[in-house]
Formats: C-alpha cells, sequence, structure tokens
C-alpha cells in the first residue's frame, strides 16, 4: 500500500496521481489534505512518514508547492529517506542508489504528465544495494 500525502499546493496533483494508481490498480492510503483550502504541510507528512517508517505502507508519494517544505519535515523522521524528483531519472537514481522510501514532487514545477513518469519510474525501481548500502548506512539516525 503506497502512501500518499500533499498540502493545498500538490491536492490537484494528489488526486490526479491517485486516479492513476487506482487506473493501474495500486492501492493507496490518503493521509490528506483533501482540498485545495490552505493547510500546514506538517499535518500531513507526519502520519504518512509514521506509515512508512512503521511498514504499514510502502513507498510513499508527497507534493506540496515546491517539494521543499513537505521533504523538510518527512527527513526529520528516522526511518524516513525522502527524495525531491523533477525528472524520471533523478526518481529512478533516488531508489536504487539511495534506497528513498518517498517520493517528492514539486506540485508547482511539473505538469501532470511528468509527474506520472515521475511515479512510474520511482516505483518501478529498486535498490541497488552493494556500494550504495555502505553510504546509506553512513546517514546518522538519532
Amino acid at each position: 500500500m503506497i502512501a500518499i500525502c500533499s498540502d493545498h499546493a500538490g491536492f490537484e496533483l494528489k488526486s490526479i496521481i491517485e486516479g492513476y494508481l487506482e487506473a493501474n490498480d495500486k492501492q493507496y492510503k490518503d493521509f490528506g489534505t483533501y482540498s485545495a483550502e490552505s493547510c500546514d504541510y506538517p499535518d500531513f507528512a507526519h502520519p504518512c512518514a509514521t506509515a512508512v517508517e512503521s511498514g504499514e505502507c510502502y513507498p510513499g508519494i508527497a507534493m506540496c508547492g515546491s517539494g521543499n517544505g513537505i521533504a523538510m519535515t518527512l527527513n526529520k523522521h528516522q526511518g524516513i529517506r525522502a527524495a525531491i524528483c523533477w525528472t524520471p531519472e533523478l526518481a529512478r537514481l533516488a531508489r536504487q542508489h539511495n534506497d528513498a522510501n518517498v517520493l517528492v514532487l514539486p506540485a508547482r514545477f511539473i505538469n501532470p504528465v511528468e509527474a506520472l513518469a515521475i511515479v512510474d519510474a520511482f516505483l518501478e525501481a529498486d535498490f541497488e544495494g552493494g556500494r550504495h548500502q555502505r553510504r546509506i548506512d553512513k546517514i546518522p539516525v538519532k
């Protein structure tokens, strides 16, 4: 089950991605927001991150206007490696080399066609391990 969340700036794109996931028989859990009304991204990022950390969901997809705020919030969680991606290649590498477990999309800077290609690349890629695992192991946790 894929965790998904956004703030108001990402709401429209989140809705498009959810429709795409449904059309492709992929299950997801929506952690909000549920409208385009102004809201605070941490209110949705924290529950989404907790679900990925606990194993309830994997992986996650999150979005806000620039991607920065929601990524910063997600990455405060020890078990989260959230990567802001604006091309399919970045999404693929985030998974293959960095074992990213949450894809973050900058909703105001990509169009829906680009976003869906990025989502596909992220979901289709696998972590390569090897030398990359050694590097992941050096990311400090408290």
